[in-house]
């Protein structure tokens, strides 16, 4: 059986590192395959971009062609070859962060759609939603560049737009870590079942 792509995706301080882990171990500890994954990666165009993250003066184009370099070797060398062996992948950001934030750094989603158009789509892409101010005041640590909340408002909104097409799948992440928790729970076993 081939395995399955899952995609946590969101703002800022929603929560996806945290709970794209938990599921991880949820799942390994349900006896079913499970590897934890992240975007940008630490390959080469993954390195620049975390280099870059905190300097201000970065063409937003180059940065939307790494972001889809970076996830074009995370997809050929890390998340095919293990679902091509059954593995369930929970990847924490993937594709729909480009969609999101880089549409909106280049205000062209047309083009970023192109570029990232030999990136497959999650079977499953999970949207863990919160108000910006929110997710701004959960983080431990230095901001990034991206960590505004007039920004991240306008990033919320084109997640919104994928969360209508049908492409993710909305989480409230307002709420406590445990009961969005068990929401993905519900998610995952009712997507799985459908794929059984």
């Amino acid at each position: 059986m081939r395995g399955l792509l899952i995609a946590f995706e969101g703002v800022d301080g929603a929560g996806k590192t945290t709970q794209a882990k938990r599921l991880v171990k949820r799942l390994s500890e349900n006896g079913l395959q499970t590897r934890y994954t992240c975007e940008p990666t630490r390959s080469g165009p993954g390195r620049i971009l975390r280099a870059i993250a905190y300097k201000g003066g970065v063409d937003a184009r180059v940065e939307a062609l790494l972001f889809a370099a970076d996830r074009l070797i995370h997809l050929r060398r890390v998340i095919e070859p293990l679902l091509e062996r059954g593995v369930i992948v929970v990847s924490d950001r993937y594709l729909h962060s480009s969609l999101a934030y880089q549409s909106v750094t280049t205000g062209n989603l047309m083009w970023v759609e192109e570029i990232n158009r030999f990136a497959r789509r999650p079977d499953l892409g999970l949207l863990l939603d919160v108000d910006p101010e929110v997710g701004l005041k959960r983080l431990r640590r230095k901001r990034t560049r991206f960590e505004d909340a007039d920004f991240l408002k306008k990033v919320r909104e084109r997640y919104l737009e994928y969360v209508e097409r049908g492409e993710l799948v909305r989480i409230d992440a307002a709420r406590g870590p445990d009961e969005v928790f068990s929401e993905i729970v519900k998610v995952i076993e009712e997507a799985l079942s459908r794929m059984g």
